[in-house]
């Protein structure tokens, strides 16, 4: 399948239900770490060194063959925080609707049957990545890419922040996202041979304490 599938599932309009998760945005805006683009900034540098490093490589991984059963299993490890596990399996669960009718495939069946209650949201991005004829550093840039530009999409809203400055933090921060993708297809494409203890353990302590201070919010914009 050609490169323009990449552009399908990167699409923001894909129907994957990220519209719905600030990625810790909203808590961060709330305690006052997110006030302008500039701590927009710091806040996905920081976000994409972490969350995003290990979402891209077990998004990687799952594109290059491995066993998406173990890697649901690294990425629960990987997810201290049980608001950030349902989060993801909910996220997880929206995009295996969207992709396997967009490219149907035995093995989407097949992990959608393992995980009725949806698999980890990189996991099944990989396995999507996958169907759709994509590679391992393909779905490594969707994964981190999705990272961040979920964040900043939400801030726009959160903040009334000018898109134009938004969209001007993910060109910032684009070069910082190549080096991720590449220290994530690197650890991916290792977990064939060595297991999933190869793939990176990147913390967030705050976006882990901030998810389970968000979920108990009686009012909020934004999922997670």
């Amino acid at each position: 399948m050609s490169k323009a599938a990449l552009l399908v599932l990167a699409d923001g309009r894909f129907p994957a239900g990220g519209h719905a998760h600030s990625g810790g945005a909203e808590e961060a805006v709330k305690a006052g770490r997110i006030t302008d683009a500039a701590s927009l900034e710091d806040f996905c540098r920081g976000r994409l060194h972490t969350a995003g490093l290990v979402a891209a490589a077990l998004a990687a991984a799952t594109a290059a063959g491995a066993d998406p059963v173990e890697l649901d299993a690294a990425a629960d490890a990987r997810t201290p925080s049980p608001a950030l596990r349902v989060a993801a399996r909910r996220l997880g669960r929206q995009l295996m609707r969207a992709a396997r009718a967009t490219w149907p495939s035995a093995e989407l069946d097949s992990l959608a049957r393992e995980f009725p209650k949806g698999a980890h949201q990189p996991v099944v991005l990989g396995l999507t990545a996958r169907a759709a004829g994509l590679g391992a550093s393909d779905a490594a840039y969707c994964a981190a890419y999705e990272s961040v530009s979920g964040s900043a999409s939400a801030v726009v809203r959160l903040l009334s922040l000018d898109p134009f400055e938004a969209t001007g933090v993910l060109a910032r921060v684009a070069p910082q996202v190549d080096l991720v993708v590449d220290r994530a297809v690197a650890a991916g494409v290792r977990v064939l041979g060595e297991g999933v203890g190869v793939l990176p353990s990147a913390s967030a302590p705050l976006l882990e304490i901030g998810a389970e201070a968000h979920a108990g919010w009686g009012v909020r914009l934004f999922a997670s």
